[in-house]
């Protein structure tokens, strides 16, 4: 049972719940009362060969008591106040009414049991996931937007079961499942549902809804709830970007205006619009990535290493490769770099192969 997320009310899914315990009572029940009626129309029919010690032969069974007849005999009460006479009455009591009374039995019970254990397995799921999630990354929103993040997170290294998903809709709630995500249902711009999904502890939260006004609120709440977070938005228009970093966004993506710079691009020269589209996709050719300096790499020019050095960040601030500030490298310096996205023999990537990290000196 999904709740209304119009009143504000949240819940946790993990991923790979198939149906709610909920929906199999019900359709456990429908069953049994298949069973229950079905078993009373076979006695009614059957009626001549009943015979009830309460009233005269002549009086046979009625309706009444072949209803209370199949009850009594499905759960096994068994009061032998009614009782088959016939050889037929027998025989079908024997090869049809006493498997249905297993099946019945067999439903309740079973029923019983397994919302039981499927409740209880829930709540420990989610206490478990509770206690081990810290340092996770929360998704606002998972439209186009959030799972291609999700994508180039996973892509990178990162751990599926470290992402959280935060979205009302019930299409978003299959999607983030079927991709083996936990989700939290409801609006992230409520507190109590941020704090579902634990935005006290989380160290990344991406945000990406359709409506820049539900961004910015959502943005004011997280911040408001974990004053560390690194917060990364996206906005449709230009003219909401500082309002967004006012919000607390520490990075902010205007989506419509990457689009149509790519598309200006592509029209002006198609060659550069498929070299930024490269960079932009995961997998193949191209890619911009971020990584730490090495050991042998200090006191170099960053023209000089064997990736190509497009920015380096020092002190938390990014300086282009050409800047001054930055001729030479220095221990704790990171890199943003473009290089290949697969490993290729002539191509390795720095630091996968256990070099020394240029770390800075405490």
């Amino acid at each position: 049972m999904l709740v209304d997320p119009h009143l504000g009310v949240s819940r946790i899914a993990l991923p790979d719940r198939v149906r709610s315990p909920w929906w199999e009572l019900g359709r456990r029940l429908l069953a049994a009362m298949i069973i229950l009626v079905g078993t009373v129309l076979i006695v009614y029919l059957d009626r001549t060969g009943y015979r009830d010690g309460n009233d005269p032969p002549s009086y046979g069974v009625n309706l009444v008591d072949s209803i209370y007849y199949t009850t009594v005999t499905l759960s096994t009460t068994g009061y032998g106040d009614i009782a088959p006479v016939t050889t037929r009455a027998r025989l079908i009591n024997a090869f049809v009414i006493t498997p249905a009374r297993i099946g019945f039995l067999v439903l309740l019970i079973g029923t019983t049991l397994e919302v039981l254990a499927s409740q209880g397995r829930e709540m420990f799921r989610v206490a478990r996931w509770r206690k081990h999630m810290g340092e996770h990354i929360i998704i606002v929103g998972y439209g186009t937007k959030g799972r291609s993040a999700v994508e180039t997170l996973v892509n990178n290294g990162q751990d599926r079961e470290a992402i959280v998903v935060v979205d009302k809709g019930s299409t978003a709630l299959a999607d983030a499942h079927a991709d083996g995500l936990a989700v939290v249902t409801g609006d992230a711009t409520r507190r109590e549902v941020l704090q579902r999904a634990g935005v006290s502890t989380a160290s990344h939260v991406i945000i990406t809804t359709d409506r820049d006004d539900s961004n910015v609120l959502a943005t004011l709440t997280v911040r408001q709830l974990n004053p560390d977070a690194w917060i990364v938005s996206a906005v449709r228009e230009q003219e909401n970007v500082p309002l967004m970093k006012q919000s607390g966004a520490d990075s902010v993506i205007t989506s419509s205006d990457a689009v149509g710079r790519l598309l200006g691009l592509s029209t002006l020269s198609p060659t550069l619009g498929s070299v930024m589209e490269d960079l932009l996709t995961y997998g193949e050719g191209l890619e911009v990535a971020e990584r730490a300096l090495l050991v042998p790499e200090v006191g170099k020019q960053p023209q000089q290493l064997p990736d190509q050095v497009i920015a380096v960040v020092r002190d938390e601030k990014v300086y282009r490769y050409f800047d001054p500030v930055v001729t030479q490298l220095a221990r704790g310096d990171r890199l943003i770099v473009v290089r290949p996205a697969k490993d290729l023999p002539w191509a390795p990537r720095p630091g996968t192969h256990d070099e020394e990290l240029a770390e800075e000196e405490t």
